[in-house]
C-alpha cells in the first residue's frame, strides 16, 4: 500500500504559512507589544513543526492563537493563518476530526474577510486558498472525496485567478487534485497535473530543488497505483534523496517517502530491501507520533504484506491484525 505524505506536513506548505497580516516591524527577540509576541510564537510554531517537533509546536501555536484572537478579534486573517498551523499540526499527529474543526474555522474566517473585502489583496488571496486546499485535504485523508474535490476546484480556480499559474500555491493547488484523481483511479488526469506541476515548480526553484520532492513521491505513488512499479522506482529514489538532504534521514517526512519507495520495491519482488525501509519508517513514525497514529498502521499492512510474500505467515497475520486494530480505532469501524 502506498500513500502520499499528507500535503500539509511538507515542507514547501509549511514555508508559506508563515503570512502574518498584523506582523509588527521590530527586531527580533524584542518584544515590544502581544502582537510581536504572537507573531514570534507563530514562527517558533512553524519551526516546530517543520522538525516534527509536535507538541512544541502545538503549544507555540495555541499561545499565538489566543493572542491574536484578543488582540486583533476571532475573525482577523492572522487568527485563521494560524488556525490552519494548528490544524497542520494536529492533522500530522492522526487527529484528523480536530483538525477538519480547525480548518473548517479558518475556511469560515477567509470566507468572510473575502466577502468583506470584494478584491481579495495578495497575503489575503494566499490565506484564502490555503485555508481551502487545508479543508479539501483533510476530507481527502478520511476519504471524503465528493466533498474534497469541489473544495480542491475552488482552491485551484482562485489561486489561478488572483495569484496567477506561475505562483507556488496554484501548482500546490494542482498537486492537491492530483493527489485526489489519484485516489478515485482518474490515473491520466492525475498525471497531467502532477507534469504541468513539475514543470512550473521545476522552472520556479531549479531541478535540485529539496521542495519537489513532493512530485517525484507522488509520481512514483501513481505508477504505484497502475502497477508499474519498476517505472515508479526512479521517482520513488528521488524523492527520498531531495528530501533526506532537506531534513535529515530521520525526518517523518522522509519516513514517508522511504515508506513510498518500499511499497514499489515490494511491488517488483525486491522483498529484503523493502522490509528494511517499512521497518526504518516504523521507528521514525514511532519516535515522532506514538504507537496510535495512522502511519504506523499503513507500515504494519505493509510489512505484513511481505511477511506473506516471503513466507511468514504467522507475523503476517499479527501485523495483519495490529493494523486494522488500529485503523478501527481512528477510523471508525
Amino acid at each position: 500500500m502506498l500513500r502520499e505524505p499528507q500535503q500539509a506536513r511538507l515542507p514547501r506548505d509549511h514555508k508559506r504559512e508563515d503570512i502574518l497580516i498584523s506582523k509588527p516591524d521590530t527586531e527580533p527577540g524584542a518584544v515590544s507589544d502581544p502582537l510581536e509576541e504572537a507573531s514570534q510564537l507563530h514562527d517558533r510554531a512553524v519551526a516546530s513543526r517543520e522538525q516534527g517537533q509536535y507538541t512544541e509546536a502545538a503549544d507555540s501555536a495555541r499561545r499565538a492563537l489566543a493572542i491574536f484572537e484578543r488582540e486583533v478579534g476571532a475573525d482577523h486573517p492572522d487568527v485563521a493563518n494560524v488556525l490552519g498551523n494548528l490544524a497542520g499540526i494536529h492533522e500530522d499527529q492522526g487527529d484528523y476530526a480536530e483538525a477538519e474543526r480547525l480548518y473548517q474555522r479558518s475556511v469560515a474566517i477567509m470566507e468572510h474577510v473575502a466577502r468583506e473585502c470584494h478584491t481579495e489583496e495578495l497575503d489575503i488571496a494566499i490565506l484564502h486558498v490555503q485555508a481551502l486546499r487545508n479543508l479539501a485535504g483533510i476530507y481527502r485523508v478520511q476519504g471524503r472525496y465528493t466533498e474534497a474535490e469541489p473544495l480542491n476546484q475552488r482552491a485551484l480556480t482562485l489561486a489561478k485567478a488572483t495569484l496567477g499559474p506561475d505562483h507556488i500555491e496554484y501548482t500546490t493547488c494542482l498537486n492537491n487534485l492530483a493527489v485526489l484523481y489519484k485516489y478515485t483511479a482518474r490515473f491520466a488526469k492525475a498525471e497531467r497535473l502532477y507534469r504541468r506541476d513539475l514543470h512550473l515548480t521545476t522552472r520556479a526553484l531549479g531541478p535540485d530543488h529539496p521542495d519537489l520532492a513532493t512530485l517525484p513521491h507522488n509520481l512514483g505513488g501513481l505508477e504505484h497505483a497502475r502497477g508499474s512499479s519498476a517505472r515508479g522506482e526512479p521517482w520513488a529514489r528521488r524523492s527520498v534523496a531531495l528530501r533526506e538532504q532537506a531534513l535529515g534521514p530521520e525526518h517523518p517526512a522522509v519516513a514517508a517517502d522511504m515508506a513510498a519507495l518500499a511499497a514499489l520495491l515490494e511491488g517488483q519482488g525486491k522483498y529484503d530491501e523493502a522490509e528494511a525501509l517499512y521497518r526504518r519508517a516504523l521507528v521514525i513514525f514511532e519516535y515522532h507520533f506514538g504507537l496510535e497514529h495512522y502511519e504506523l498502521a499503513v507500515n504494519y499492512n505493509n510489512l505484513a504484506s511481505v511477511a506473506c510474500a516471503k513466507g511468514n505467515n504467522a507475523e503476517a497475520e499479527q501485523l495483519y491484525n495490529r493494523a486494522l486494530a488500529l485503523k478501527e480505532r481512528l477510523l471508525g469501524p
